[in-house]
């Protein structure tokens, strides 16, 4: 895949080519001064492109040779506006990416016009890249200073053997903390989203210190609502960390600011409260070492009217008032706050610090919880999604990343499902597996008893956290009053691994019965339509692991003309065979050979294929279900394939065929329903259309020992169901999922009936 170079700008602010300057430029990033390479040793081809540059009088060239090298990083960042600059331009994310030609690494400048590669994930590290256009963004400021730019590359497959001990040739990208080529910013950002710490700039050893409170004032936080607007100095401020908020990122192109993060703290002592801001350089010192329930001793802070439009989080206890009026302020300087974490063993009883109070919801309790409400869960994990992205607005690269989960506790035969959003703990939200002990804090009831089936799951609310590496030390497990609850889910690992049928594909909840008239959960690169047309033949395509799902709309009318299953070994295992039944309309057979276009989009990958879990393989199941890494990550081993696995889908998937109302262009796509004999809590049975209309887990209604219909006569259900559609008008919302290397699946989401069609 090729692209082709826009003119990068030439800038005050580039980090070096060659080996390293001691100074720094305007914008704070190292320097280097570019060299020409000695003649001992194996030739590396990076020099001999830096040379080739050197001696010519182009701002762009194409090397003499090109080889392939290898992608061991691909890193983000915000790029700011450029001095000349007078109209503010909408965030412009950058990449940099690390290459290696087996004898030295060179961090390069990608030009943007190649951003795409990065968001349909063909760029990606492992692979083999060829650079077929490069150029030289200069330091105009400083003599031989400048940064190498790709301009146009092909990139290939998966490199077999590859090696991570080359040194970098400049020196200067070995300086810790790692900094982007251009601007000013002093990190990167996470690959996929802004949510998630990323890098060596955030710490993780900041420890409780002993105390010696005798000659501290400490101040109540009532009283300090009474009284800080007369106040020039406060007092320091002793409190217990009550709910965290995830990071919010808020760094803009012509924004001057290092590091532009905020974080929530509830802090609460005996009288009250309230809201802490972490603000900027503070959050990546701090954020990571802060966790619920810790004891805090803030000095040093700022005061100030709250924000009127900020919803607090309800507070653990009811009795304690909720300070509404000020919130606290703390910053890396004006003035330099103080945070000191207080040793629990120092804590004393007579400071009347308000103790946790978890909200833990059983799943039998659920079903009686009202919209909106906030709980806690725990239990075992027994169904892990893939992760996907939504976008946060329009024309924008921001995106959300989250994942479905199922948490079962052992007190129904339904579990949890959880939309789980990143909760700025990226070492537990990908590294989640089924079997595992689970927590998470702080998510609201989603529910509609108007529609059938009845909609019903829970999400993530910005205070959310979650817990995965057992129970000792955790914040829950000193609230007196569900001390218990944990024991919820050995009932159910046990009752889990009886039937040892784990899932790590998870479509979306049932969609809403009313029809949609936007959409805005679009994929990085993936498009999503709504087709009208008559329903030709299922298909089933799920999301994909690497890429994002996305839905959108499209005017037209389309019927389903035929349906096929397809069921081949690949998906269900060995010995399996292929289900023969299929129907096609009669108006399919005269139009098809006349069509203007056919599209085919319903191939199912490997990497689409919900997998049976197996414990021994759970990074790898965890990596190929999981957002592409910023960095190379050797394996360990041999790998297996995704073949290996088992398909924790018995029904295989349908090809389904729709025919525009015009007649002239048809869509092949998939449609894949969930069912899993052994695991009635988890599938979807569909003995008419219904599986069309909710793509998501539930189960019918029956009793736990009802046998099951096979596989056979499930698919005979839905062909039957197929026929009745013939001619028929519908509206499909089709969900596009871009898997990388130029492979795309389309999967049929839901099918409307319009009852006006005129």
């Amino acid at each position: 895949m090729s692209g082709e170079s826009g003119q990068p700008e030439a800038g005050p602010s580039h980090a070096g080519i060659g080996w390293p300057n001691p100074e720094r430029n305007r914008a704070g990033v190292p320097g280097g001064v570019i060299r020409r390479a000695g003649a001992q040793g194996r030739r590396s081809w990076i020099q001999k492109v830096l040379e080739q540059i050197m001696d010519s009088p182009l701002q762009c060239v194409t090397p003499s040779e090109v080889v392939p090298v290898t992608v061991l990083a691909v890193q983000r960042y915000l790029l700011e506006d450029e001095p000349r600059d007078t109209v503010p331009k909408p965030p412009l994310y950058c990449y940099d990416v690390t290459i290696s030609d087996g004898v030295y690494q060179e961090k390069c400048y990608l030009d943007p016009s190649l951003n795409s590669l990065v968001y349909q994930n063909i760029l990606k590290v492992g692979i083999q890249m060829r650079i077929s256009r490069v150029s030289c963004l200069y330091n105009e400021k400083r003599i031989g200073q400048g940064i190498l730019c790709l301009g146009n590359v092909h990139c290939g497959e998966t490199s077999d053997t590859i090696c991570l001990e080359t040194p970098f040739r400049n020196r200067a990208h070995e300086e810790k903390p790692e900094r982007p080529l251009r601007g000013g910013k002093s990190h990167y950002l996470a690959l996929w989203n802004n949510e998630d710490p990323y890098g060596d700039i955030w710490l993780t050893d900041k420890q409780p210190e002993e105390l010696n409170f005798s000659d501290t004032k400490i101040i109540s936080l009532s009283h300090l609502e009474m009284t800080w607007a007369n106040r020039r100095n406060f007092p320091a401020l002793l409190v217990r960390i009550i709910h965290k908020s995830k990071l919010r990122y808020y760094g803009k192109p012509d924004k001057k600011m290092i590091e532009p993060y905020q974080t929530f703290l509830e802090v609460a002592d005996s009288s009250g409260t309230v809201s802490v801001i972490m603000w900027n350089a503070l959050c990546p010192e701090w954020f990571k070492s802060l966790r619920v329930g810790l004891v805090l001793l803030l000095q040093d802070y700022s005061v100030k009217k709250s924000y009127p439009f900020r919803i607090q989080p309800v507070p653990v206890d009811p009795q304690i008032k909720l300070i509404s009026t000020m919130e606290i302020c703390l910053n890396l300087r004006d003035p330099p706050t103080n945070i000191i974490i207080v040793p629990e063993k120092q804590v004393k009883p007579e400071w009347r610090l308000p103790k946790l109070n978890h909200r833990f919801t059983t799943r039998s309790e659920l079903d009686n919880m009202p919209e909106n409400c906030i709980c806690d869960v725990i239990g075992l994990l027994v169904f892990v999604g893939r992760v996907q992205r939504s976008k946060k607005k329009e024309n924008r690269e921001d995106f959300w990343s989250y994942r479905w989960i199922h948490i079962a506790d052992g007190t129904s035969e339904q579990p949890f499902i959880v939309e789980l959003f990143s909760t700025s703990q990226p070492e537990i939200f990908e590294n989640i597996y089924p079997m595992a002990n689970f927590v998470c804090t702080q998510l609201k009831v989603v529910r509609n008893d108007n529609q059938v089936p009845k909609l019903l799951y829970l999400t993530t609310t910005n205070e959310s956290g979650v817990f995965i590496t057992g129970h000792r030390g955790q914040p829950y497990t000193y609230d007196a009053k569900n001390a218990n609850r944990p024991s919820t889910s050995q009932a159910a690992r046990v009752e889990n691994q009886e039937r040892n049928a784990k899932r790590h594909h998870h479509d979306e909840p049932m969609s809403s019965q009313c029809f949609p008239t936007t959409s805005t959960n679009l994929n990085l690169s993936n498009k999503i339509r709504i087709l009208q047309g008559p329903h030709t033949n299922p298909v089933a395509v799920p999301q994909p692991g690497t890429s994002v799902q996305a839905k959108g709309i499209k005017p037209g009318m389309p019927t389903i003309f035929n349906c096929r299953p397809n069921t081949n070994p690949n998906l269900q295992g060995k010995a399996r065979k292929t289900i023969s039944d299929r129907w096609e309309s009669q108006l399919w057979r005269e139009k098809k050979f006349g069509l203007i276009d056919h599209l085919h989009y319903s191939r199912v990958y490997p990497e689409s294929i919900p997998r049976k879990f197996t414990f021994e393989h759970r990074k790898f199941l965890s990596q190929q279900y999981n957002s592409q890494p910023s960095k190379y990550i050797p394996p360990e081993g041999r790998p297996p394939k995704l073949d290996d696995f088992k398909s924790a889908r018995s029904l295989g998937h349908f090809e389904v065929t729709i025919l525009g109302l015009n007649h002239e262009i048809a869509i092949d796509v998939a449609f894949l329903p969930m069912y899993c004999p052994e695991d009635i809590r988890t599938s979807q049975i569909d003995t008419l259309l219904t599986s069309m209309n909710y793509s998501c887990a539930y189960p019918r209604d029956a009793n736990a020992n009802d046998r099951l219909p096979g596989p056979r006569a499930v698919a005979g259900d839905i062909i039957k169901a197929v026929t009745e559609l013939d001619r028929v008008h519908i509206v499909g919302i089709l969900d596009i999922c871009n898997l990388g290397n130029n492979n795309v699946e389309v999967y049929l989401h839901k099918i409307y009936s319009p009852e006006n069609t005129s």
